[in-house]
């Protein structure tokens, strides 16, 4: 049995984080709650991050957004520390990537600001549930995501490529993935790219930027879902001189059910 099976509500999953015990992807962890991708920056630059995501809502559609300094996200996850209770973090230093740990107390200060950010992963329940495989969760493992050529809705110091996450579906299911997941436009919603990867610029699709590779099966087409870690690009490419971010695969798990973002 997958190991992620067996954690089954969010409380859980962040007492195991905080002791490092849970040190996998989330995906297929807590079944039916929303997780959220994590970009924390600081305030002077809180506002051109929200613009930046409210012209991107696909790639970036925002859920919360925290008071500077705050770490309990007190809409979606009451009792939660976002310092502590995502498996890894990224920290980002002048569009570099200077570490990656697991938990940002010592680089909290009191003026950042935190937006959670839509996740995928919420919407494989309901691929699930509709009889409809996931490859990385079958084979624990982290969903590949590619860095394309479509580029970003630039926003004050924000620009740059949309990331995309891939998931292999059989030709038989194309039309019912596109048909769940379009009811979750919180969580990026349905796919932006069906098919040759290349289209979008992506040369090598066993090579992913982030995540680990999915085989692709006979009879199966690669399927490109807009991707929460697009800000990690953007931050590569705009070069704020702090930015704090969960690592690809490593998500936030809310309290909150995830058809609470549904469109019914």
């Amino acid at each position: 049995m997958n190991t992620t099976e067996l954690i089954e509500n969010p409380q859980e999953l962040w007492n195991l984080i905080r002791k490092d015990e849970y040190l996998k992807s989330t995906a297929g962890v807590a079944l039916g709650y929303l997780q959220t991708n994590l970009v924390t920056l600081p305030q002077e630059y809180a506002f051109d991050f929200l613009l930046f995501c409210q012209r991107n809502p696909k790639p970036c559609p925002i859920l919360e957004v925290m008071e500077p300094g705050e770490f309990e996200p007190k809409i979606l996850a009451k009792g939660a520390d976002i310092r502590t209770d995502v498996p890894f973090y990224r920290i980002y230093e002048n569009g570099e990537l200077k570490a990656e740990t697991k938990n940002i107390l010592d680089y909290w200060q009191d003026d950042l600001v935190s937006f959670l950010i839509g996740c995928s992963f919420t919407f494989e329940t309901a691929m699930l549930n509709a009889d409809i495989p996931l490859r990385h969760i079958e084979q624990d493992t982290t969903v590949p995501m590619y860095i394309t050529n479509i580029e970003t809705k630039p926003a004050g110091k924000f620009s740059g490529p949309t990331v995309v996450s891939m998931r292999p579906i059989h030709k038989e299911n194309l039309v019912r993935a596109v048909q769940v997941t379009s009811r979750f436009p919180g969580t990026h919603g349905a796919p932006i790219h069906i098919g040759e990867p290349s289209e979008i610029g992506i040369q090598d699709i066993n090579t992913p930027d982030f995540g680990e590779k999915s085989e692709i099966k006979d009879n199966e087409v690669p399927v490109f879902w807009a991707c929460g870690v697009t800000p990690q690009a953007v931050a590569l490419n705009s070069k704020p001189p702090i930015m704090i971010s969960h690592s690809p695969g490593y998500m936030f798990v809310t309290s909150t059910r995830d058809e609470s973002v549904a469109v019914i």
